[in-house]
């Protein structure tokens, strides 16, 4: 189903981090505005990161507007899907740029989703020990979570997003008419992020999300506008304070580590990241309650929610013989868990979360209870 046809002016979130401040830009048709790509960093080259499903859509459209600003805009095309995010699809990045003799002030543009702008990032961060990059995010995650804070990472078979690095982008450009394009599968895994943001900091967040998920669903233009706005803010405050996962930064990852478990043991892209994320906030929220944080009347409140979303509730079985004995050892290579113990945010019900570890009995019976359900 298409969006209304109405623009929505650009509005603007920053990221306050001092001399690497940024700022994230939201609207319709911003591809083709030409002063969302001002002020960026002069080179003679610039490089467009993108995959081989976005490309067709808006690669020209990308490079129209970068060409009076960059005498060479070059790009390369990867594989699409979890699958690639891999140290042989970061190398055809670094491929193309020393076969064109790129310099370190060629700047990288990511247009794609979550796998392309944490490719592109780590490209960035690691060409020449660092070159200047710009996430145009085309998927719903990517504009509310992915595309901003600065991780940037590729899977390793044993835990997703273990080898990258901190490296913040110059802006983000989000673009809301390409959410058009999007499948509704990819639309719904977006919505995961979405709903994330209430229980972890914004309780009427999350009433909105509620009142406005069929909206949000139809691809109403101003809903999701709203929701990318309201979603940047709140982890742009985070990301202000806790800028490398110190502490604070941490419950932005609320239903991430059971998503990590799902996601590895399934085999990356089985499951699209937004659907364990889905599955993981419900999972998560249960052992709140097992915890006595949280009562089960939010927890049937989170799930409703979930799947409304259209996203998955009922977890996936990864090991027939000991299925939590499969899932706590991947969760123990979580980059939370501390001397071993497996560290999960949970959550009140009242917009707090907190990091903590909790009894791998109880663990045991949250994921038993989840694959059931």
């Amino acid at each position: 189903m298409q969006s209304t046809a109405e623009d929505i002016a650009l509005q603007q979130v920053s990221i306050a981090l001092g001399d690497r401040s940024y700022s994230i830009d939201i609207g319709t048709e911003l591809l083709g505005t030409t002063a969302c790509f001002s002020g960026l960093p002069k080179a003679s080259t610039a490089m467009v990161v993108t995959n081989q499903t976005v490309a067709p859509l808006y690669l020209e459209q990308l490079r129209a507007v970068l060409s009076p600003v960059y005498p060479r805009v070059l790009h390369v095309s990867l594989p699409d899907g979890e699958a690639f995010k891999t140290w042989e699809s970061l190398s055809l990045i670094f491929d193309a740029l020393l076969s064109n003799e790129c310099d370190r002030k060629t700047v990288l543009f990511a247009l794609g989703g979550g796998v392309v702008g944490d490719m592109t990032g780590f490209a960035a961060a690691a060409f020449m020990r660092g070159v200047p990059f710009v996430q145009v995010p085309t998927t719903l995650l990517a504009q509310v979570d992915s595309s901003v804070g600065g991780k940037t990472a590729i899977n390793h078979p044993l835990g997703k997003n273990m080898i990258g690095a901190f490296y913040q982008p110059q802006r983000v450009v989000c673009d809301l008419a390409t959410l058009n394009t999007l499948p509704e599968r990819e639309l719904s895994a977006g919505l995961a992020e979405v709903i994330k943001y209430g229980p972890i900091a914004d309780m009427a967040f999350l009433d909105w999300i509620e009142a406005n998920m069929t909206a949000l669903r139809s691809r109403d233009t101003k809903a999701l506008a709203h929701a990318v706005r309201r979603s940047c803010e709140i982890k742009a405050d985070v990301v202000g304070q806790d800028e490398r996962e110190s502490g604070l930064r941490a419950i932005l990852n609320f239903g991430h580590t059971f998503a990590h478990a799902i996601e590895a043991g399934m085999g990356y892209g089985a499951w699209l990241h937004g659907e364990a994320v889905g599955c993981g906030m419900v999972m998560a929220a249960r052992l709140s309650a097992r915890v006595g944080l949280a009562d089960e009347a939010f927890v049937q409140r989170l799930r409703n929610l979930v799947l409304a979303a259209g996203l998955p509730v009922t977890a996936p079985v990864l090991d027939g013989k000991d299925n939590a004995a499969r899932y706590l050892s991947l969760m123990r290579l979580d980059k939370k868990s501390d001397a071993g113990e497996i560290r999960f945010v949970l959550v009140d019900g009242h917009g707090t979360a907190v990091v903590q570890g909790a009894p791998d009995r109880l663990v045991a019976e949250v994921i038993a209870e989840s694959c059931r359900a």
